[in-house]
């Protein structure tokens, strides 16, 4: 079996409607090593709230906020090709 880890990238802003159900449908899939990268574009709803829960939940998980990006050491990020 593939071992490759697959990053995956949720753009957020302001989708408070949809993010619970679009992060479940992620981590419920069959295939289970994934990078979960959250990256909230400054949401001014609960996005970053509901971000923080499953970033603390699950290891596989992380948030970037665009408005801290410069904190990031850019060269460290995944690259998605």
């Amino acid at each position: 079996m593939n071992n490759k880890i697959l990053p995956v990238v949720i753009p957020v802003y302001n989708v408070e409607k949809y993010l619970d159900r679009c992060i479940k449908s992620i981590i419920n899939q069959t295939y289970k090593n994934l990078e979960i990268i959250l990256e909230d574009d400054g949401s001014k709803d609960n996005s970053g709230i509901i971000c923080d829960k499953y970033a603390s939940r699950d290891k596989r998980m992380y948030e970037i906020l665009i408005s801290d990006l410069e904190k990031y050491e850019v060269d460290k990020l995944p690259v998605i090709i």
